[in-house]
């Protein structure tokens, strides 16, 4: 219980100090590109942390089957409570259709899984114990680094704390999509042998953030099941890439919250550009809840 009260110490400190504290506008447009890179770095530390699984050929149908189920559950489920959301509760600010034309692109997802599997074949050929450092001290450091950029890039998202909290539909959106995920994560664990339900609801809470839900994750239940995580975190930014602009005209909260967490940044042009500027605030105010709320309860939940 300790370990896991310190790790949410060393996770969220810098992610308020990165909040709160001023940086210097000449950064700033550098602040997506720099996480871009570390996100890259960090899959491809996982991978070599991967690689040193035993037996890992005969635990990939244990994975494939664990992300199919999971995902199923904990996308599904969130999608059903926010589509009955907006059917009952249908958005003022109606989304508009944009005359130009919207670009999906998968690059980027594709891009992340290709450092994972580098990561892995890297990892298979390295003598990972003759290193100076350990992995998991490392990808631990690039983690800090991470939420910290996290916390600047929040803290210039244009939105105060007040902002975020007074977007009525925001606060709602969050608290209905957070309830219902952690449905799925409950169904999650019933479902599944030797799963227990606080380990079934810290899987369920990674809300598309896979390179912090696969470490933390890893760091509780092993890399077996933070792969399941971080898998099932990036097929929700896959999902979310390409069911927004179909969703977003008749549904638009059940297309932000399919997004999760990355309605801050990766899916957000796809929201706007399919959605209208009238969407934004909206997405902005849910993003940046469940960005804060994510890492407390991946962290809580695992450390029973």
């Amino acid at each position: 219980m300790l370990n896991n009260f310190l790790t949410l110490i060393l996770i969220l400190s810098p992610l308020v100090v990165g909040f709160f504290l001023p940086l210097p506008k000449v950064f700033v447009p550098y602040l997506d590109k720099l996480l871009g890179y570390l996100v890259f770095l960090i899959l491809f530390c996982i991978g070599l942390s991967l690689a040193g699984v035993s037996d890992l050929g005969n635990q990939l149908g244990f994975i494939i089957k664990n992300v199919a189920l999971l995902a199923v559950l904990t996308i599904g489920s969130g999608l059903l409570a926010l589509w009955y959301f907006d059917k009952k509760h249908p958005h003022h600010a109606h989304a508009k259709t944009l005359h130009t034309k919207t670009k999906i692109s998968i690059a980027g997802t594709l891009l992340q899984l290709g450092c994972l599997l580098i990561g892995l074949v890297v990892g298979k050929f390295l003598l990972l114990d003759a290193l100076p450092i350990k992995i998991d001290v490392i990808v631990k450091g690039l983690l800090m680094l991470l939420v910290l950029l996290v916390g600047f890039g929040l803290s210039h998202a244009g939105m105060t704390l007040r902002q975020v909290l007074i977007n009525k539909r925001g606060v709602q959106m969050s608290v209905i999509f957070c309830v219902s995920v952690s449905i799925g994560g409950v169904l999650f664990a019933v479902l599944t042998k030797d799963v227990s339900i606080m380990q079934g609801l810290a899987l369920a809470s990674g809300y598309g953030w896979y390179s912090l839900s696969g470490i933390i994750m890893t760091d509780a239940y092993g890399a077996v099941w933070g792969s399941v995580a971080l898998l099932n975190d990036l097929l929700r930014e896959f999902m979310a890439l390409l069911c927004i602009p179909l969703l977003i005209r008749r549904y638009p909260s059940t297309a932000v919250g399919l997004g999760g967490v990355t309605t801050m940044d990766f899916t957000l042009p796809i929201i706007q550009a399919s959605g209208g500027n009238e969407i934004v605030p909206l997405a902005m105010s849910f993003g940046f809840i469940v960005n804060i709320v994510s890492p407390v309860l991946m962290i809580v939940f695992s450390s029973f």
